[in-house]
């Protein structure tokens, strides 16, 4: 068993979902990664890990539009506005998903598709942990 960690600078638009899959597919076959479990974390409080299919783009603009309606921006009953009216909204966006995500490899390749969820209106850059655990290919 085997382990070996990486860390991603991602640069994003602003609010999205923006797609990991393939740069995750590309670190694992750049470790030699055979079967294990793929581990990303997102270490930002407004900004989260989706684990999602990318055959419709109107599952994206859906989720997207579905936040807007759950936790809109602005909202006048928020305390915290320090840092603009999308803050608080990203934090609670953030707190309804996930910051961290355990996928399993097999024959090398993750088994879903990863996309960075922003949750800031401004393009922002965000780190992302990527570690691999488990058999390499010279094990």
């Amino acid at each position: 068993m085997r382990h070996c960690s990486h860390e991603w600078q991602v640069n994003n638009g602003g609010r999205g979902l923006y797609e990991l899959t393939q740069k995750l597919q590309d670190w694992l076959r750049e470790v030699d990664a055979r079967v294990g479990w793929a581990n990303l974390f997102v270490p930002h409080t407004s900004a989260s890990l989706l684990l999602q299919e990318n055959a419709d783009p109107d599952v994206r603009a859906d989720i997207l539009d579905y936040f807007a309606r759950l936790v809109p921006d602005g909202d006048h009953g928020f305390r915290h506005r320090n840092e603009g009216p999308d803050d608080m909204s990203a934090h609670l966006r953030s707190v309804l998903t996930q910051n961290s995500l355990i996928i399993p490899v097999r024959e090398g390749r993750a088994a879903l598709g990863v996309f960075l969820f922003e949750h800031r209106v401004r393009p922002v850059s965000r780190r992302v942990l990527v570690s691999f655990q488990g058999v390499m290919e010279e094990d």
